[in-house]
């Protein structure tokens, strides 16, 4: 294949954002044989940081932009990249997140640079539009039924990250030819790195926001003892006092504590080998990177059944689900992993992640390139 020149635009490169971890691991793998860069607005996702206006990463160059909030944390306009894109001249644009404007602005650049232009949707479906508020709801709804319709397809190809939200895409009139599926990828390091001693504990790791649903595993965890629960990870400091209080509440300063975010992949790993039960209790998600990444590490996983965890974990075959929101269903599960003896769980778990490594993933978007 030719040296290829690759524009990534997505919301943020800075800060903890899942689908920056997705673009940074591919746009390192990608310079290896191709130029690439990134552009990005400048807001540092999970703080009120400004981040550098520019900034290097390896040999990709990131480039950053101006922005100004239309609605929830990550719905940003910061299309005035157009002239840095036009300079670069792109072969192909990798365009980042459903519904966001910097999509639109890329099709608009690939028509001038006569580039090839795909969307990765990074998952945003929600099954009734259930956790959103109603000016989300509404604006949702309007944009899928009036404007998806007429751009979805003037992306040369849609790169959905998981099998649960290609039904989605098809409804709102995406081509199926045009549909690949190419999910999130895990480092080579969760498959290569020793394994580290193992504690009897359970573990929560990402970030401490409403939307991952944390009471409920508090909640759970008062009616189990003995045994220990460790939160990790970036917090949004109102939902963390809220946390906090109901830990003071139910008595459990002893089971439960909180850590910090880990961000080098080493002392990841080691934190997730620390403890034989990861639990992810989210409301939604859309491809957990955290949970492939425990079952990478031969971690009995337990995720809330909703569509981003149980298009990974197959129930009693790799890990468990439960009903979300169901406190007693979540403890009868945590009941069942604390007794399990023979890694079968385990065992299947690492099998199944086995394809998410990121040489795999990263063959499959040369294929498509």
């Amino acid at each position: 294949m030719k040296k290829l020149k690759i524009l990534e635009l997505t919301n943020f490169s800075a800060g903890t954002c899942g689908v920056w971890q997705r673009v940074k691991q591919e746009s390192e793998l990608l310079s290896k044989k191709h130029e690439v860069k990134i552009f990005s607005s400048n807001a540092t996702k999970g703080s009120k940081k400004i981040a550098k206006e520019k900034e290097k990463l390896g040999k990709i160059e990131i480039q950053r932009f101006p922005f100004k909030k239309l609605g929830g944390e990550g719905y940003l306009y910061w299309n005035s990249f157009e002239k840095s894109a036009l300079e670069f001249n792109p072969d192909i644009i990798i365009a980042h997140s459903y519904r966001l404007p910097h999509t639109h602005k890329a099709i608009k650049i690939a028509e001038k640079t006569n580039s090839k232009v795909f969307l990765v949707t990074h998952a945003p479906f929600i099954k009734d539009n259930s956790t959103r508020n109603i000016i989300s709801k509404i604006f949702v709804i309007l944009y899928d039924k009036f404007i998806a319709p007429r751009t979805i397809n003037k992306f040369d190809k849609i790169i959905a990250i998981t099998h649960w939200e290609i039904p989605y895409l098809q409804n709102i009139g995406a081509k199926k030819e045009k549909i690949f599926y190419i999910p999130n990828g895990i480092p080579k390091q969760f498959f290569t790195q020793s394994f580290s001693k193992e504690q009897n504990k359970l573990l929560f790791l990402g970030r401490i926001a409403p939307i991952k649903n944390i009471e409920i595993l508090i909640n759970s965890m008062s009616k189990i003892k003995n045994t220990k629960l460790e939160i990790v990870g970036p917090a949004e400091q109102n939902y963390l006092e809220k946390l906090k209080s109901l830990i003071k509440e139910k008595n459990l300063e002893k089971q439960i504590s909180f850590s910090q975010g880990i961000f080098d992949i080493k002392e990841k790993i080691k934190k997730i080998d620390s403890t034989k039960i990861f639990v992810l209790p989210s409301k939604r998600e859309g491809m957990p990177q955290s949970l492939i990444e425990a079952m990478a590490r031969e971690k009995i996983v337990i995720g809330s059944n909703n569509s981003g965890n149980a298009d990974l974990i197959k129930h009693k075959e790799n890990g468990l689900l439960f009903e979300n929101n169901n406190v007693q269903d979540l403890t009868d599960k945590i009941g069942f992993a604390l007794k399990q003896e023979d890694r079968k769980l385990q065992k299947s778990a690492r099998i199944f992640v086995e394809q998410f490594e990121w040489g795999k993933i990263i063959d499959k978007i040369e294929e498509i390139l």
